[in-house]
């Protein structure tokens, strides 16, 4: 049994997925969705994978922010680049509404007649019951999955114990670890969950739901290209007043591809250092920049959590009203950067959006579903975004510094590291490198991991 298990761990994710989502597909072709056994037992599959997800993530939301903002630390050099990762993705989950907005859809969902969703009737009622979740009570919202008290209450406790020992954030620390090692253990399942999601949907609906998942694939894609090749080279120079297409060019091609294929923003923070001493950064920037950006900045994350609670409202027949709409951009930037370290963590926070629109975990879960299906292209995609712009937002606060300093230099290219005016004078290795410990410094290796 032990040799099995690992022979299939040591089969590639996204391969596994593939290969659950091809057999679900022929084996709804050949067993028919009628309540027997076998079609029984495929179908169940799919529940229980969704149910775990289902009672794991308000948890995993809960403890993931507590821990991250109660040991959050950043050197105050870090300002420029941690302003750029979060407008990068606010602006993303801007993106993504309109996107939205373009291209409307309907997504086959399995609603039980007995849930009704209603509209809200404006965005005071969207107000009121925003701040009527913020303040339930903490229990409360973890056992009935109310994702906005979660989210308030753990950015509390999170600030609070900032003031706590060290031995008090390292359990919580643990913790966190401990539920993100849980959840790794569920998404390992996947492709037996996926296997019995497809075999339902294509048991129930015809080989034309793949046709819907392909626009939901592609209007995600066009959102992430769009950002990439649009609003980030936008945002880089407005920063550098400089053409800032060699640079983008330069972090998609060095960074982004590597991180589209292995799927995993920690193995490419290697890749991102190699590419900011290529560009002659400063060290002691992006020695800390890097890593802290695999945690905060999460445009990818941004757009996938956005679209798919936007679809989940178009869905169920609720208007999204501009001001709404609003609210949801910036709930899904401020998620986005507690998005967990597994593969597809993002995905468990569209139900912390689509609570924005009162739209029950039941359904909510539902999207989620979807979204596993649909990652091995979204999730590829998201990883190179976000990994990509990690290192060209590192390079952009460089060369904004390079600019002020009147240095001549060019984007995207080979640069001598800029003389530091405080270096000390002896040239010492100490005063060229003087680098933080970036394990000590950034508690971000377990949010890391696999980040999409």
């Amino acid at each position: 049994m032990k040799s099995i298990v690992e022979k299939y761990n040591s089969i590639s994710l996204v391969l596994r997925i593939v290969i659950g989502l091809v057999i679900g597909a022929v084996l709804a072709l050949i067993i028919p969705s009628d309540g027997n056994g076998a079609a029984v037992v495929i179908t169940l599959l799919g529940t229980l994978f969704v149910n775990a997800l289902k009672a794991v993530a308000p948890i995993l939301v809960f403890f993931l922010i507590i821990s991250a903002l109660c040991n959050a630390r950043a050197p105050k050099s870090m300002g420029t680049i941690i302003v750029l990762y979060l407008v990068s993705t606010l602006v993303a989950a801007i993106v993504a509404v309109l996107g939205s907005y373009m291209f409307p859809m309907e997504l086959t969902l399995a609603t039980p007649e007995d849930i009704t969703q209603s509209s809200p009737a404006g965005i005071g009622e969207v107000l009121n019951t925003l701040l009527m979740n913020i303040v339930s009570n903490p229990v409360d919202s973890l056992v009935n999955a109310n994702y906005i008290g979660i989210l308030a209450w753990a950015a509390l406790l999170g600030v609070a114990l900032r003031a706590a020992g060290q031995g008090t954030k390292k359990v919580f620390e643990a913790v966190s670890d401990a539920i993100t090692t849980v959840v790794r253990w569920i998404i390992n399942c996947a492709p037996f969950g996926i296997l019995g999601l497809v075999y339902n949907a294509v048991a129930t609906n015809g080989m034309e739901i793949f046709v819907e998942y392909g626009q939901l694939i592609l209007l995600l894609v066009a959102c992430m290209l769009f950002i990439a090749l649009v609003t980030n080279p936008l945002i880089v120079f407005i920063c550098t007043r400089k053409n800032p297409y060699p640079l983008v060019l330069r972090c998609l091609k060095d960074s982004g591809i590597t991180a589209f294929f292995t799927r995993s923003s920690a193995a490419n923070i290697p890749v991102n250092m190699e590419l900011c001493q290529a560009l002659g950064l400063d060290k002691n920037l992006y020695s800390v920049s890097i890593p802290l950006g695999a945690t905060i900045n999460m445009a990818g994350a941004a757009v996938t959590i956005t679209v798919m609670a936007m679809q989940a409202a178009f869905t169920v027949g609720l208007p999204v009203d501009i001001p709404t709409a609003v609210i949801l951009a910036f709930l899904a930037a401020i998620s986005a950067c507690g998005a967990s370290g597994v593969p597809g963590g993002s995905l468990l926070l569209i139900p912390l959006a689509c609570s924005l629109f009162g739209i029950s975990n039941d359904i909510a879960m539902q999207v989620v579903a979807i979204g596993f299906i649909i990652g091995v292209i979204q999730d590829s995609c998201e990883t190179a975004l976000n990994s990509s712009s990690d290192a060209l937002f590192t390079a952009t606060a460089e060369y904004r510094t390079w600019v002020k300093a009147g240095r001549d230099f060019k984007m995207g290219r080979e640069n001598e590291p800029m003389v530091r005016e405080d270096a000390p004078a002896d040239g010492s290795e100490e005063a060229q490198t003087s680098v933080l410990t970036i394990d000590d410094d950034l508690h971000t290796d377990a949010a890391i991991d696999d980040r999409s």
